[in-house]
């Protein structure tokens, strides 16, 4: 099991920028995909961002490709979350996930076995 933690979220207002962390602990980070995914109130977890293993390729939701940079430091044991162009619409818990490479689709909750506790984003107009 990894144990992941995350940090980095705040209060930012409308096309402002947040750059999420999160250190992970535990077995190796080798063979492991990595995601980022968020929950506003009411709504379901959906998916963010990617970032895999064998490649380092990366996969983002719609909503955010072109302002959301995913990536990942094997050496420190970290994956970062640059959010930029921040809008009201990304306020959430941002979680972050790892999970053993396999066929399961990245882009969704089955594909990562360990979760982080959240991190509250806020995004003011």
């Amino acid at each position: 099991q990894v144990r992941l933690v995350e940090s980095g979220g705040g209060l930012v207002q409308a096309g402002g920028s947040l750059r999420l962390s999160c250190t992970a602990s535990g077995r190796t980070l080798r063979f492991r995909n990595f995601g980022w995914f968020r929950q506003a109130p009411g709504k379901e977890r959906e998916f963010v961002a990617a970032i895999l293993w064998n490649d380092r390729a990366t996969r983002y939701a719609d909503s955010v490709k072109g302002r959301f940079t995913i990536s990942r430091d094997d050496a420190k044991n970290t994956v970062s979350l640059q959010m930029d162009s921040l809008k009201p619409e990304d306020t959430a818990v941002y979680y972050c996930a790892s999970g053993l490479v396999s066929t399961t689709s990245v882009l969704t909750t089955r594909a990562y076995s360990d979760w982080g506790q959240g991190t509250q984003v806020t995004v003011s107009s």
